[in-house]
């Protein structure tokens, strides 16, 4: 599920779908659930898009090709205007729904239903055996959370067989999540906790065919608040408790903070595990170059120029480039999609526009440097003491996190 607006995540959706949003220096968001399927020995994989996909779809293609012997693909499904529909996907089940008639032509049993922009690690041949063992129609991977950080999620009921017998979708009330708190049995085969914990959906759906065909011979438009509440008591539901590292990464905060404790010693997510590697566009770059600089818990993407710069906890993007004296701290930047010409920089020179990347002189500090922007001598940015907002050239404060849009142009000089 790939075709969501991604609001919360802005600016960073202003010109992308959120899994096309850059992670790690040189990943996209989408490339975690497509690894995790090709991990799992999964490869007909359909792509569910619908806003702003021209940059998804153009680093699916690119990233992705299977030899004519596995019988693997990815099928990119963008709505499209239909002789019984002109209108556009309007929930996950409604994009489903719209989609059954491809998913038929070929030969399956299950369909696992994944969304394309949270950071974990899953082997999902676990989830299928188990809904297979348990004779269930449907299974939703569920992840324990403590009762204090269970808000905006998805809660369900579960016995201690696993099976699911109510399913409320982001309660508020706290009389009603005390009420879903995990059963003491249960609790006992989870990993110890301090705080009650609740069993949140991770959006991660295991559907028999059939089961599938019938829940969805209706108008409901999404599975949490719809589709999965009205099976409860008509259909097998199982949970699949995983407990392992999940993100949903659905805000500018949760995005900036899951980055940043990638450059930590030990990252709870492990891009460097050789059994289940994350694939990702081959771009053939050159080997980042790195000279004079005073580095600390920083990740560096391929491609990079850093010249006496000073680098405290940040992820650095494929093809960045920082001038001389740069320091930044708390910084999460995209990169470039893109080198420079010399041409290009003696004419941009001459326009009196920087080049792109990090001049001399900056200060940056609790930032994300979208892709291509231009920033330029002497600059200082710093979301401390501000409120969240617009501010000008292209520089926007969300969640606490000063975000530079996507080819900004910042003048040297500025300041805020």
């Amino acid at each position: 599920m790939g075709g969501g607006r991604g609001t919360r995540l802005f600016p960073l959706t202003k010109e992308r779908c959120k899994p096309a949003v850059p992670l790690a220096g040189k990943y996209r968001l989408v490339d975690i659930p497509i690894s995790n399927c090709l991990n799992s020995g999964f490869n007909r994989i359909f792509l569910l898009s619908q806003f702003l996909t021209a940059s998804l779809h153009r680093h699916i293609q690119k990233s992705f090709h299977f030899d004519p012997f596995g019988a693997g693909f990815i099928d990119i499904l963008s709505a499209e205007q239909t002789e019984k529909s002109s209108a556009w996907y309007e929930g996950t089940a409604d994009a489903v729904r719209r989609n059954l008639v491809h998913f038929n032509s070929h030969d399956h049993e299950f369909v696992l239903i994944l969304s394309g922009d949270q950071l974990y690690r899953m082997d999902f041949s676990a989830i299928i055996d188990q809904h297979i063992a348990t004779g269930a129609d449907v299974t939703i991977a569920a992840i324990p959370f403590p009762v204090s950080k269970v808000e905006g999620l998805g809660l369900m009921r579960v016995a201690d067989d696993l099976s699911i017998s109510e399913f409320v979708e982001k309660p508020k009330d706290p009389a009603v999540i005390n009420g879903l708190t995990v059963s003491p049995a249960l609790e006992k085969k989870l990993s110890p906790s301090a705080e009650k914990r609740c069993l949140a959906s991770m959006g991660i759906y295991v559907f028999s065919r059939e089961v599938l065909r019938l829940a969805l011979e209706n108008n409901m438009k999404d599975f949490g608040k719809e589709v999965i509440p009205a099976l409860l008591g008509k259909a097998k539901l199982f949970s699949y408790i995983f407990e392992g590292y999940w993100e949903d990464i659905g805000t500018v905060r949760a995005f900036f903070e899951a980055n940043l404790a990638l450059a930590q010693p030990l990252p709870p997510f492990n891009f460097f595990d050789r059994g289940a590697p994350i694939y990702t566009h081959p771009r053939y770059l050159p080997a980042s170059k790195i000279n004079r600089c005073n580095i600390d818990y920083v990740v560096i993407g391929d491609g990079c120029l850093v010249t006496d710069s000073t680098l405290k906890h940040c992820v650095i993007g494929i093809r960045s480039i920082l001038g001389e004296n740069a320091h930044l701290e708390d910084v999460v930047m995209m990169g470039a999609d893109y080198y420079q010409t010399e041409k290009e920089i003696l004419a941009d020179k001459a326009a009196g526009l920087p080049s792109i990347g990090v001049g001399r002189n900056c200060h940056i500090r609790h930032a994300i440097i979208d892709k291509n922007a231009r920033i330029g001598d002497g600059v200082k940015l710093s979301p401390e003491g501000k409120t969240d907002g617009d501010y000008p050239h292209s520089v926007v404060i969300r969640d606490g996190i000063l975000c530079v849009c996507k080819g900004a142009v910042i003048p040297s000089g500025f300041t805020l």
